[in-house]
This record gives C-alpha cells, structure tokens and sequence, in this order.
C-alpha cells in the first residue's frame, strides 16, 4: 500500500504531469485530464485488489490497549 501510495504521489507531481499537457484531445477532452482521471481510476483500482488480498482479520481477535 504504501508503493502503490508513494507511485500515485510521484505520478502527481507536475513535472511529469507537465509532459501531458499537449494541445492533443482525446474525444474532446484534453490529454492531461485524460491522464489525471486515468491515473486516478487505476490507483483506485490499485487500492481495490491490494486490500482485497489482505488477509482478514477475525472478530474479537484484536484485543485493545490495556486488555489481556
């Protein structure tokens, strides 16, 4: 999770963002937002399959501060 964190941050930061800000449209909308929602759709995608292959934690396993 935390890769997946750090590689959507760098993908984010504007000097790489600023190589898809060309006068090019694709079906009418402008290639930097293509990439910026594309990226944002994989990251959550990303996110998705990371965290359904955690493994689950069971029910009143977890005991809290204090307990023993």
């Amino acid at each position: 999770m935390l890769l997946l964190t750090v590689l959507g941050a760098a993908l984010m930061l504007p000097p790489l963002v600023y190589v898809f800000d060309q006068p090019i449209a694709h079906f009418g909308i402008p290639q930097i937002v293509v990439y910026l929602f594309a990226l944002w759709l994989l990251l959550i995608v990303g996110t998705a399959v990371l965290t359904h292959a955690l493994p689950r934690e069971e029910p009143g396993s977890d005991k809290g501060e204090g307990e023993r």
